[in-house]
């Protein structure tokens, strides 16, 4: 089985303009992606996606593979398909190119479950929320499954709400598992067929109103398979999260 990683990357950023090139302990952040994603044993190969040439030079410079694609893009995930058109793999894997912390463990969890079920169509990755402000903030996505792992909807609000127990939201409750409920991890696993019918499927309401592209999926009538995992990672959005990176790695406790 093909399995491809693709890390999509862009210049310009709402809150951090150039931070897939922002230096990270001598090395720009789209480097430290591109060798911890190499690194998942499950991965056949990793390609940046991006239409910028500052950053396909970069890319070019350390060895690894870039393949240039249009500017016109909404989504990272038409960036993703416009890529994964050109390619035979059977599993596509997109990586976001703002975790230059991302545990390569992290990504074969999120493949094993298509690699093990031909009917698995699109996996991503949860991980437990340990304290009341994650639980509360918009920024954190929220996922709620059934039993069998399947996504059963993704949202900003808090969720699920627990009606009888709002005297209980304190950090405490989250952390010793009194109150369970789980983040969304921004990493997915397509099969590449989905994937480019994925891309083609029309925007839906609750995608539109929560500015979440993976609800067009459940609202399209497909399953989205959820793997918990209990590693951590840390997303730069801001120049902050960037010194959060750089302290971890500085410590090693990453």
């Amino acid at each position: 089985m093909k399995i491809t990683a693709i890390i999509p990357a862009r210049y310009a950023s709402t809150r951090f303009d150039g931070k897939a090139l922002a230096d990270i302990k001598g090395k720009p952040m789209v480097r430290h992606v591109y060798e911890r994603t190499a690194l998942a044993r499950l991965v056949s190969e990793v390609i940046i996606a991006t239409d910028d040439e500052r950053i396909a030079s970069v890319v070019r410079g350390f060895g690894g593979r870039v393949v240039m694609t249009s500017r016109d893009h909404e989504t990272g995930t038409d960036r993703l398909a416009e890529v994964a058109a050109g390619l035979d793999s059977d599993l596509v894997v997109n990586v976001q190119g703002d975790e230059p912390l991302i545990d390569p463990a992290m990504i074969d969890e999120a493949i094993r479950p298509l690699v093990a079920d031909s009917d698995i169509l699109m996996g991503t990755l949860k991980s437990r929320i340990r304290n009341l402000h994650d639980f509360l903030s918009p920024n954190v996505v929220k996922v709620v499954t059934d039993r069998s792992g399947f996504a059963l909807y993704f949202s900003r609000s808090p969720l699920p709400n627990f009606r009888d127990k709002w005297n209980d939201l304190k950090d405490e409750a989250f952390n010793s598992g009194k109150l369970l409920c789980y983040k969304h991890v921004g990493l997915y696993v397509y099969r590449r067929d989905f994937l480019l019918k994925y891309a083609r499927m029309a925007p839906t309401p609750l995608e539109l109103s929560e500015k979440l592209e993976q609800l067009r999926v459940l609202e399209h009538g497909y399953r989205i398979r959820v793997v918990e995992t209990a590693h951590e990672s840390i997303g730069v959005d801001t120049p902050a999260d960037l010194e959060k990176v750089i302290e971890k790695l500085t410590t090693g406790k990453n």
